[in-house]
């Protein structure tokens, strides 16, 4: 009888540790340790400052001050925001100067989830809607982030994992990405190499071969498509529709080779944020802190968790990805002056780029999402420029542009044509 006590007694143990690992194992931690009553009083708050100065802000106007219902009280607050005017200030001057049609830079603290900076740039309506806030954009291959994350994070995949795959580089013609027949012109490429090289086949094949549509649904949800966060910014989620079969219609999700994705380049800062940052993607704000005509701080913004996209071995693994992108791949031109630097190697620096033409506002978009990092800061970045007839600039220039600003102690001083404020690049490029 003692005998099958102890026998049941362990069991039951085993089946307690068994929930308790599975809890851990799909649980979303709150990381930010938040309690249930002060998230939601930041949520609340954050709700009701969108409603507030959403509308001007989605104008590019930055109200110092507002009137906030408090519970059927009303009270004038002092807005704080949480913008860098030295950053802001050199994104407004970078679109000033090199004039695209249309363009948005998003500047972000990826520990926090803090703007740094948001502009919004139209050269034919000035007054314009705030272009950083828009979900309009064809998220292109911004995308790839999603695919390789899933197969990097569920999968286990590696930087040095090898698919065999037919056709070009930047096409995607059917009747390559569906067959899996080895010819002569079969090549096999590294997620590495493909991923900093934006290879289009590459991702098709790779989601055919390793991927369930439902891992790319289930990752772009982690990433914010089709998923809604609270906060004080009036932004426009991302939206995707993930086919359920392993068609051609899926191939071309998964590679951003579609207009059917789309997002924000607020957004494109946030899945920066969550490389950046093992794998944890914050909710963005741009209000610092709140106070009443006394000076009391009525509120006081901390961080909080939007989403936990990976664990963090799949984020240094992502990081490598991303990391290829600015030393060997599409932003390696626009990189040049800092990786040569040799004070570059105190800063770690990682991006992914994607182009396609879109329709809202109609002409050919072109991204940089990417980070900049060292012991104390992880900042995050998005850039996105559109042009109707000609080039301007390339937008991971811009993005350079703003970390080199931001972390302008850790370049060498002799540096000239670095931090030369003269030096441009080529513009007037047709596409």
């Amino acid at each position: 009888m003692t005998k099958r006590i102890w026998v049941y007694f362990f069991a039951t143990c085993c089946f307690f540790f068994a929930g308790v690992s599975l809890y851990w194992t799909f649980h979303e931690p709150n990381l930010d340790d938040l309690s249930a009553a002060r998230l939601k009083k930041i949520e609340k708050f954050r709700g009701q400052l969108s409603e507030q100065i959403g509308p001007l802000i989605a104008q590019n106007q930055w109200p110092s001050e507002v009137q906030f219902d408090d519970d059927g009280e009303e009270q004038k607050l002092h807005l704080e925001y949480t913008l860098d005017s030295d950053l802001q200030n050199a994104a407004e001057k970078l679109f000033k100067s090199y004039k695209p049609d249309y363009g948005a830079l998003v500047m972000m603290d990826a520990a926090t989830g803090k703007i740094l900076a948001l502009v919004s740039y139209n050269r034919h309506e000035p007054e314009g809607s705030h272009l950083a806030l828009r979900g309009t954009f064809p998220a292109a291959s911004i995308f790839k982030i999603v695919t390789a994350t899933a197969a990097i994070d569920k999968y286990h995949m590696g930087p040095n994992s090898m698919v065999a795959f037919n056709g070009g580089n930047h096409t995607l013609y059917k009747k390559n990405v569906m067959s899996d027949k080895v010819t002569r012109w079969t090549r096999e490429m590294s997620l590495r190499e493909a991923f900093a090289r934006s290879v289009n086949t590459f991702f098709g094949r790779l989601t055919l071969e390793k991927l369930d549509p439902r891992d790319l649904e289930e990752y772009a949800a982690r990433f914010g498509f089709n998923r809604d966060f609270i906060t004080d910014l009036p932004y426009e989620s991302g939206y995707t529709e993930i086919p359920k079969d392993r068609s051609y219609h899926l191939t071309e999700l998964a590679s951003g080779f579609n207009i059917v994705t789309r997002m924000s380049p607020l957004q494109g800062a946030m899945i920066a944020s969550a490389i950046a940052d093992d794998g944890v993607m914050r909710v963005p704000y741009i209000v610092e802190k709140a106070t009443d005509d006394e000076g009391q701080i009525v509120f006081q913004a901390e961080p909080v968790t939007a989403a936990v996209t990976m664990t963090p071995e799949g984020a240094n693994k992502v990081r490598d990805l991303m990391e290829a992108t600015i030393t060997q791949g599409t932003s390696r031109k626009s990189f040049r002056s800092l990786v040569k630097d040799r004070k570059f190697r105190e800063l770690i620096v990682g991006g992914k780029t994607g182009s396609l033409t879109g329709d809202n506002p109609r002409g050919k978009v072109d991204w940089f999402v990417g980070y900049a990092m060292n012991e104390n800061q992880k900042i995050a970045v998005a850039a996105l420029t559109v042009n109707v007839d000609f080039w301007t600039v390339k937008s991971s220039y811009l993005a350079q542009s703003l970390f080199r600003t931001h972390f302008k102690d850790q370049f060498s001083p002799n540096n000239e044509k670095f931090f030369h404020a003269a030096e441009r690049e080529p513009a007037n490029i047709r596409r």
